[in-house]
């Protein structure tokens, strides 16, 4: 794609929101100030019944800007970001998250190259620590987004496992053509809409790419309980879709992630960070555990451990 044809693509981008606080407006000021122009913002704000959750005004961003509000009960991963793309005409769709801040004015620029390839699906950002994150927080994303871009494919199944199909919405920008093409997200979906439309992607003969010179700032400090609803969604995740991740499983991409984080603590002398991570590591494992085991357990216990309670009331 030269120069020419690349400024006739049009971008939009879509954002699920609930409850966004003050990273959501450095978000849009962000988009706002990038080189390659969006034509549109859409915004899916999630609305619980009863509530006041009303974004504040954006009267400020005029027609470039609209909201849609869903119900919470309504509310789903695939739906909510499925619904924003199709108000969308656009040539490509970025989706991203309310706490999403671009570090720069050349991420969507840099979210483009990967298109040069024709076969490329979806292009997804590099996400960086914010200032408060924790040392763990920070080899987490170290760790999940290196500094070194890459594209993968069906040949690379056997080198990088779960890997492969790594994609995140946080900020990911996708063809709209095979979007489409591939009936978009799945819905009725707890966790995993991005990584298995990238699994779907790359069995149909596309790319992934990872592009580290896209940034947005993401992390969070999350605590043990967080975690545990967090990891338990992702186990529910993967017992629903054994198709996809039965002959890829993550227990072997969460054995180096342990290994490279202890190994990093160990030589920083960091003990209590060593101890704090084990915790965390425990955690994980019994939430991911009980997830994969979740239609033995009755659905008031899922909900109570799930972070997407509404998931279980459907």
């Amino acid at each position: 794609m030269n120069h020419e044809q690349e400024r006739n693509r049009r971008v939009d981008v879509v954002i699920p929101t609930f409850r966004p606080d003050d990273k959501f407006y450095r978000l849009l000021e962000g988009l706002r100030g990038q080189r390659f122009p969006i034509s549109h913002v859409w915004i899916v704000n999630t609305v619980v019944k009863n509530s006041t959750d009303t974004l504040e005004p954006l009267a400020d961003y005029g027609d470039w800007v609209s909201v849609t509000e869903i119900p919470s009960d309504s509310f789903d991963h695939g739906k909510a970001r499925n619904q924003g793309a199709s108000f969308s005409s656009a040539d490509y769709l970025l989706f991203m998250t309310q706490d999403a801040v671009p570090t720069d004015d050349r991420l969507v620029d840099s979210l483009l190259s990967p298109f040069d390839d024709e076969n490329v699906a979806v292009a997804y950002a590099r996400q960086l620590p914010a200032l408060d994150a924790d040392c763990l927080e920070r080899l987490a994303r170290a760790f999940n987004y290196p500094k070194n871009s890459c594209k993968k494919g069906q040949k690379d199944r056997e080198q990088l496992g779960i890997k492969t199909f790594f994609c995140s919405n946080v900020c990911a920008l996708y063809s709209r053509k095979i979007f489409d093409e591939l009936n978009r997200f799945p819905e009725n979906m707890i966790f995993n809409e991005d990584m298995l439309f990238a699994s779907k992607a790359i069995k149909n003969g596309y790319f992934v790419a990872y592009q580290s010179e896209a940034k947005v700032v993401h992390s969070h400090n999350y605590g043990l309980r967080k975690l545990l609803g967090r990891y338990f969604d992702l186990g529910v995740s993967q017992k629903q879709n054994a198709e996809v991740f039965g002959s890829l499983p993550s227990t072997k991409e969460g054995y180096r992630f342990v290994k490279y984080v202890f190994h990093h603590l160990k030589q920083q002398g960091a003990w209590l960070d060593m101890l704090r991570f084990a915790m965390q590591s425990a955690v994980k494992y019994l939430g991911f555990a009980l997830g994969k085991r979740y239609e033995a357990l009755p659905k008031s216990v899922c909900r109570a451990i799930s972070s997407f309670p509404g998931y279980w009331r459907k």
